[in-house]
C-alpha cells in the first residue's frame, strides 16, 4: 500500500476504531428474552427491620425454603441490601455500593434467577433485565450434595465475576491486572455482598443459603462471555414452616 492509498483509509479506520466501543457494550449487555419484560423495582425501603447487631445474632444459613413468593418490595430490598446504590458521590467519580469492590471495580453481576425468567439485577437505574424465560432455578442448586431447598425457592442469586471491567476501573492499581489478585478481588467482593443478603434476611425474618451451583450449565443458559465467570450462588426466601 503507497501511502496516498493509506492516507485515503484512515477516515474509515477512524470511524470502525470510534465505533468499537458502542459494539463491545451491545456485545456485553445481555439480548432480551423473549416473553419477559424488564422489571422496574420499588423504591427500596432503608429503614426498618432489626437493628445491625440484632441482625448479627440472628444471621445463619437456612437451607429448609418455601416456595412462597417474596413480594416485590421485598424483593427490592433484598437486592439493594446486597449491591445496590447507596450514594451517588462514591470513589473515584462513579456511584457508591453498599458492598465494596477493588478500586470500585464493580465487578460483580448479580443474576436472579426465579421461576419465570432469569435477570440482570442493573443497580443504577435499580431494575431487572431479562437474560433467559423459563425456569433455571434447579440449575443453581448444589447438585453435589443434593442438598438443595428444591426448585421452589423463590429467589436465586448468582454470582458472576466480569473481568473486564478490571481494565474500565478509573484507578488502575497493578491488583487489577493480575490474574491471582483478581480472583482474590473478586472472591472477596462475592463474599462481602453475600454476607448483606445474610444481613439483610435475618432482618428481615427471611431463609438464607450460600452454595456452590452448576457453573459450567449456568454460564453456558446465560450465555456470558469468556471473560465472565460463574462463582456460586445464594438462594433466599421465606422459611419452611415443616
Amino acid at each position: 500500500m503507497n501511502r496516498r492509498t493509506f492516507v485515503k483509509t484512515l477516515p474509515a479506520v477512524a470511524a470502525l476504531a470510534a465505533a468499537m466501543p458502542a459494539a463491545a457494550e451491545e456485545a456485553a449487555a445481555p439480548a432480551p428474552a423473549p416473553n419477559l419484560e424488564p422489571i422496574i423495582l420499588p423504591k427500596p425501603e432503608t429503614d426498618g427491620g432489626k437493628s445491625v447487631l440484632a441482625a448479627l445474632c440472628d444471621r445463619r444459613t437456612n437451607r429448609n425454603i418455601s416456595d412462597k413468593a417474596l413480594p416485590p418490595q421485598v424483593l427490592s430490598n433484598l437486592l439493594w441490601a446486597a449491591f445496590g446504590v447507596n450514594r451517588e458521590g462514591g470513589p473515584f467519580g462513579q456511584v457508591g455500593r453498599t458492598a465494596a469492590t477493588a478500586s470500585n471495580s464493580q465487578e460483580i453481576d448479580l443474576y436472579v434467577v426465579m421461576a419465570q425468567g432469569t435477570y440482570l439485577y442493573e443497580a443504577a437505574p435499580h431494575r431487572l433485565v431479562p437474560v433467559v424465560a423459563g425456569d433455571l432455578r434447579d440449575k443453581v442448586g448444589h447438585h453435589r450434595r443434593r442438598r438443595s431447598s428444591g426448585p421452589g425457592a423463590p429467589v436465586r442469586l448468582v454470582f458472576v465475576a466480569d473481568i473486564a471491567k478490571y481494565a474500565q476501573s478509573r484507578l488502575q492499581e497493578p491488583g487489577l491486572k493480575d490474574a491471582e489478585i483478581q480472583k482474590s478481588y473478586y472472591n472477596v467482593a462475592t463474599g462481602l455482598i453475600a454476607g448483606n443478603v445474610y444481613l439483610f434476611a435475618a432482618s428481615q425474618g427471611l431463609a438464607a443459603w450460600f452454595h456452590n451451583c452448576d457453573k459450567t450449565g449456568l454460564a453456558a443458559e446465560l450465555k456470558l462471555r469468556p471473560d465472565q465467570r460463574v462463582l456460586y450462588a445464594q438462594t433466599v426466601g421465606y422459611p419452611a414452616t415443616d
